[in-house]
C-alpha cells in the first residue's frame, strides 16, 4: 500500500546539497562519460508515457525536470496521475506530493485507474459489488507497496519544506520520480518572481544532483478564449518556470468538441477529434529522429479516468 510522509517530519538536514566546489571539474573528466553514453544509447532502459504512440518522441530521463501546465479543469491531475501509475508499472518508485488533493483523494484516483472502472456506479452498490471492490482495492495496495509514497500536506506550504522533502525522498527512500502539485501552492504569490525562480532552480539542481525526475504541475493564466491552444509563455509567474525545466507539456481540454457534441451529438463536426491534447512545448535533450515536440491526442475513458491513445483503445490493465 502507499506509504505516507507527514507534514511534521523534519527535513532541515536535507535542505543543503554538498559543497559546490566538488562540482568544478576539468573537461577531461567528462570525456569517458560521453564515450560511454554513445555506447549505451541503444541499450539504455527507457521509461515511457502510458501511450504507445509517444515512444518514438519522448521518454523520462533521470536528472531532468518536467513541467505540466494547464487551465483549471483541463486534466493536469488526471494526466500526471496516469503517468505516475505507468512509471510504477515500469518498476519505478514514485512520491506524490499534492497540495490540492487530500491523500485519500489521490489514492482513490490512482486506484480507480488501476482497476479500470468506476467503483461508485450502481452495479457495485451491493454486497457482491463491495466484495469485488474490496478485492480490487487490496490488489492495488499490494501492487503499489514499495512503489508509491504520499506526502501528507494539504494547502499552502513553503519552498524549503518541499525541497527538503524531495531530497529526503531521493536520498533516503530511493524514490526516482517526485510529483509536486502545484507550483502555486508552494510559491503562492504570482508576483514573487524571485521566489519562483529560486524554487524552480533548486528543483532543477536537485534533479540533476540526485539523478531523479521532478514532475511539477503548474497553472496557466486565464485565457481570453479557451478554444485557443496554449503555449509555454501562457504560464503564470516567472519566465524561469519555463526557462529552467528540461521538458514542458501543456494539457488542453477540447472544449470546442464538447460544445459541438452538446449541440449536434455524434454528428457534430468535431466528433472525430481527441478529447484532450498533450502538447510538448519543450524537450531539451531529445536524441531521437522523430518529432521532439509532439502533439499527443488523448481520449478520456470516463469509467476508469484513464486517457487513451485512440478512441478505439481499451484502458490499460495493471498487474
Amino acid at each position: 500500500m502507499a506509504h505516507y510522509l507527514t507534514d511534521d517530519m523534519d527535513f532541515s538536514s536535507y535542505l543543503k546539497e554538498t559543497d559546490a566546489k566538488t562540482n568544478v571539474k576539468p573537461v577531461g573528466a567528462y570525456i569517458p562519460a560521453i564515450k560511454q553514453r554513445m555506447r549505451d544509447m541503444a541499450s539504455e532502459r527507457k521509461l515511457y508515457m502510458p501511450w504507445e504512440k509517444t515512444r518514438e518522441n519522448f521518454y523520462f530521463r533521470p536528472g531532468e525536470m518536467t513541467v505540466y501546465a494547464g487551465q483549471n479543469g483541463h486534466g493536469k491531475s488526471l494526466v500526471t496521475a496516469q503517468i505516475a501509475l505507468h512509471l510504477m508499472q515500469q518498476g519505478e518508485k514514485v512520491c506524490m506530493a499534492s497540495f490540492e488533493m487530500k491523500p485519500i483523494q489521490t489514492i482513490r484516483l490512482l486506484s480507480r485507474m488501476f482497476i479500470g472502472t468506476n467503483p461508485f456506479t450502481a452495479e457495485f452498490q451491493n454486497a457482491e459489488g463491495y466484495a469485488a471492490l474490496d478485492e480490487l482495492f487490496d490488489k492495488f495496495g499490494e501492487w503499489s507497496d514499495n512503489k508509491l509514497w504520499i506526502y501528507d500536506q494539504l494547502g499552502t506550504t513553503n519552498p524549503d519544506t518541499v525541497i527538503g522533502m524531495a531530497r529526503y525522498c531521493a536520498k533516503e527512500l530511493g524514490i526516482k520520480h517526485i510529483f509536486i502539485d502545484s507550483m502555486m501552492k508552494v510559491v503562492g504569490d504570482e508576483d514573487d518572481m524571485n521566489g519562483q525562480k529560486r524554487f524552480v532552480g533548486e528543483l532543477f539542481s536537485l534533479a540533476k544532483d540526485n539523478q531523479v525526475h521532478i514532475h511539477l504541475i503548474h497553472h496557466l493564466r486565464k485565457p481570453k478564449d479557451e478554444s485557443q491552444l496554449p503555449d509555454k509563455h501562457d504560464c503564470k509567474g516567472s519566465g524561469a518556470i519555463t526557462d529552467q525545466p528540461d521538458n514542458i507539456f501543456m494539457v488542453w481540454r477540447n472544449k470546442p468538441k464538447e460544445d459541438d457534441g452538446r449541440n449536434n451529438g455524434q454528428f457534430g463536426t468535431k466528433a472525430a477529434e481527441s478529447d484532450s491534447l498533450l502538447l510538448c512545448r519543450k524537450q531539451r535533450h531529445y536524441e531521437g529522429s522523430g518529432d521532439g515536440e509532439p502533439t499527443i491526442g488523448l481520449w478520456l475513458h470516463k469509467d476508469s479516468g484513464q486517457f487513451l491513445g485512440a478512441a478505439t483503445d481499451y484502458p490499460v490493465t495493471y498487474d
